[in-house]
């Protein structure tokens, strides 16, 4: 029994060494050309269908900005909860990266079904054609995956369908259609209004320090999900942002748990904690908070951590340049992005 066991960990610790040096930090990023006012941008949706009203919503909300819908061929089509097969939502996909008169590529929603393509996807077409992609939530198995697999800098940042605040609409132009850096983030004054009301928005240094490494993360719930993949990013040296909604403390708990056991979080340069979004447990019941359950699974790590920067499930969104060095200065609550995330 215990030779098989050695035998096997000494096969799985092999593997570990061969995926790690697979997955090598990418030496040279693909950073797109910037947007600027009449390109054409293909609207699709990877993930979840999308309600008529939704899609209204994100192409008034891409037009405003100057920008030309295109939409997918398969934007419309439905498969259960998706919208549409995998092979017709990977068609959309495909199709825009290959058409060079498309500049952009946004995502109009969320939901689920982005893990689902990521074996089917052309990595060398996305390397060959960097442009502008941009969504989050379920996103973030896209994002992650294209910084792995073709170097291209993609950005978290409102799907088509979010509400494009003063604030939203602010970060979406500074970083894709009139780049400056360096770019602080910080909690903007709307934030700390409604962390009057509401502790979820309120920014919190769970351990200070500086750091400074390239951006990766995303939702919670899908990089929990990756784990085990040859998908999931690298978190070594990098700032790992991670944020979510919905996800009552003890499930938080369980994700985290389920990081620390599958990842050197001990390595990585920082952590970013977005808005956790509904994330409180329910009025009498026994739980930690979140606040506690955030402190309990990673404030005994090494590394700088900040809670509450403007990412997430939130009107009042930034948007971030995934592969991108960025600086974290936790004791001021503030996100410095280093360079541009486009040309």
């Amino acid at each position: 029994m215990r030779r098989r066991t050695f035998t096997r960990t000494l096969t799985l610790g092999a593997a570990g060494l061969a995926l790690s040096a697979s997955r090598a930090t990418p030496a040279r990023l693909r950073r797109p050309e910037r947007l600027r006012r009449g390109d054409a941008v293909g609207l699709i949706t990877p993930a979840s269908f999308i309600s008529d009203d939704s899609l209204q919503k994100a192409v008034t909300n891409l037009e405003s900005l100057g920008l030309k819908v295109v939409m997918g061929q398969h934007l419309r089509d439905r498969y259960g909860s998706l919208a549409g097969t995998d092979a017709q939502r990977l068609s959309d996909l495909h199709q825009f990266f290959a058409d060079p008169k498309i500049k952009g590529i946004w995502c109009a929603r969320g939901g689920y079904g982005t893990p689902r393509l990521l074996e089917q996807i052309d990595y060398r077409l996305v390397k060959l054609n960097p442009k502008v992609f941009i969504g989050y939530s379920d996103i973030t198995a896209l994002l992650n995956a294209f910084w792995e697999r073709s170097q291209l800098v993609s950005f978290h940042g409102p799907v088509g369908a979010s509400t494009f605040t003063d604030y939203t609409r602010e970060q979406v132009q500074r970083t894709l259609f009139e780049p400056s850096h360096p770019l602080v983030i910080a909690p903007p004054a709307v934030q700390l209004d409604e962390a009057q009301t509401d502790s979820a928005y309120e920014p919190q240094t769970i351990r200070g320090g500086t750091a400074t490494g390239p951006l990766v993360g995303g939702n919670l719930s899908l990089l929990a999900s990756s784990v085990g993949t040859t998908y999931a990013p690298d978190v070594r040296g990098k700032l790992l942002f991670i944020e979510d909604i919905g996800e009552k403390p003890y499930r938080i708990d369980r994700m985290l748990t389920t990081l620390r056991q599958a990842w050197p979080l001990e390595k990585a340069a920082g952590i970013v904690l977005g808005i956790f979004n509904d994330c409180e447990a329910k009025a009498g019941t026994f739980s930690l908070t979140l606040q506690q359950t955030l402190r309990d699974r990673l404030g005994d790590l090494p590394i700088p951590i900040a809670y509450g920067l403007p990412i997430g499930h939130i009107d009042n969104m930034c948007t971030l340049p995934v592969g991108v060095p960025a600086r974290l200065a936790a004791d001021d609550l503030q996100l410095t992005i280093l360079e541009s995330g486009v040309k």
